[in-house]
């Protein structure tokens, strides 16, 4: 993935980000409990999970998900439908009149793909999607990709490049990247 980092696991900073989604699915948890009219409680428990106010102009319908909140950022008159989950621990920037569709995941992090790796990092890389983009019904933004202003990411699909300003996206498809090594 583009601007990959990496974050060795079983270190003091990996463990400060498990306690951190340990807070932010207690509070997620707590959103989602929430009466559907409790806009007070809604925007109160959300201001917990991303560590501060949110443009009073942002929607967000629960159910909701998040793993860890302190790295998402979003700009005016944004509504993210429901379902969605945000995997924002690599940074999640969100601009001006964006409409995110039920069920979209965007993801920040994973792990390596060499077998010998996974269990030794999490990785991580930004996504930002510019302003005016529309992302369809479950689909899935990976960590790297940056979505051009204007843009449509049509229902179910799965990104995992950057798209143009302008640009019209759809399908997932499989495409074979390279081969692993096998274990030793």
């Amino acid at each position: 993935m583009r601007n990959e980092q990496r974050l060795p696991t079983r270190t003091p900073e990996s463990r400060a980000f498990a306690e951190r989604v340990q807070v932010v699915m207690s509070l997620t948890a707590r959103l989602n409990a929430l009466p559907f009219d409790d806009l007070a409680g809604r925007d109160t428990v959300l201001t917990e999970i991303f560590g501060g106010p949110v443009p009073d102009s942002l929607t967000i319908l629960p159910p909701f998900y998040c793993d860890h909140g302190l790295n998402a950022s979003f700009g005016e008159r944004v509504f993210i439908n429901q379902g969605c989950y945000f995997l924002d621990f690599g940074g999640i920037t969100i601009g001006d009149r964006v409409l995110i569709g039920p069920r979209v995941t965007l993801s920040t992090a994973g792990h390596p793909v060499e077998v010998g790796e996974r269990f030794a990092y999490i990785t991580h890389a930004p996504i930002v999607i510019e302003d005016d983009v529309w992302i369809g019904a479950a689909a899935t933004i990976a960590p790297g990709v940056t979505i051009g202003h204007g843009s449509v990411v049509g229902a179910g699909a799965v990104v995992a490049k950057d798209v143009p300003p302008l640009t019209v996206v759809t399908a997932t498809s499989i495409v074979e990247r390279k081969r692993l090594k096998p274990e030793s």
